[in-house]
């Protein structure tokens, strides 16, 4: 009798992890009278509170690959929330639409870094995230966003930024930043100029914060993207060692800056 329990406990066991995966969502919300739509991932096999990361787009707007970052984080433990910072339903492949979108944002820095911080809301507001274990990751435009957010004084433990423009902070938001940076650069990204890498490096020192920096060898702009050669733009390269490279380099900073001490 007491073999045909533990059999039967088995099977209803495997049963369960079998059923337990990564459940999505959409979620719709609001940034004054703009319509956003994110969209939020998270494995319902874990049990309990556990740490969240925002995901921000790259200039193309909330698509798949902003999404699948999102599950992948997801399967790992965390709570994931890929943000929306253009307004429900605009997504291109086209670059002159997507530079537009992304100066609009731009323009206005303020106004940038408040739907920054409005999506770090939603998805504090998740119910398994661990409010006090919070973190963002950006793509290309979403890395540049991910460092303003930290630059507008956001209470999270930290930012990762891939491929991202580097944006200098002014004195004032340097002073206000709390979360740690890590920046993962590839060394043969056109859009950055290694004058600015250095002035970038520069402001973070002056401002005393606790930055790191990865660069990778012979990484183009979009490094991480394995869409990124089909859009046909010299600037923009897929490279599978950086991209494996920069996630694992991501995974030890989490670990870090989540874990209690």
């Amino acid at each position: 009798m007491l073999r045909l329990i533990l059999v039967i406990g088995s099977l209803l066991l495997t049963d369960s992890l079998a059923t337990a995966k990564v459940q999505t969502a959409v979620v719709p919300y609001t940034h004054g009278e703009l319509q956003l739509e994110g969209y939020v991932a998270w494995d319902d096999a874990v049990k309990g509170k556990r740490p969240g990361v925002l995901v921000i787009h790259e200039w193309w707007g909330l698509n798949d690959y902003a999404r699948n970052r999102a599950e992948q984080l997801a399967a790992m433990g965390y709570v994931a929330f890929a943000l929306d910072m253009y307004g429900k339903g605009k997504v291109t492949n086209h670059p002159d639409q997507a530079g537009k979108w992304m100066r609009e944002i731009q323009a206005n820095v303020k106004d940038w870094q408040a739907r920054a911080r409005k999506g770090l809301a939603i998805l504090r507001s998740q119910e398994f995230v661990d409010e006090n274990r919070v973190a963002a990751i950006g793509y290309c435009f979403g890395g540049a966003t991910v460092v303003q957010l930290a630059y507008s004084g956001a209470d999270m433990q930290g930012v990762v930024s891939f491929h991202g423009s580097l944006p200098l902070p002014t004195g004032d938001q340097a002073s206000r930043t709390r979360a740690k940076i890590l920046i993962a650069h590839g060394n043969a990204d056109p859009f950055i100029s290694e004058e600015h890498v250095k002035k970038f490096r520069m402001k973070l020192d002056q401002a005393h914060l606790d930055w790191q920096m990865i660069v990778y060898a012979g990484a183009r702009h979009s490094f991480t993207n394995p869409g990124a050669d089909a859009h046909g733009i010299e600037a923009l390269k897929y490279d599978k060692n950086a991209d494996e490279r920069s996630w694992k380099h991501m995974q030890l900073f989490f670990d870090e800056i989540f874990t209690a001490r």
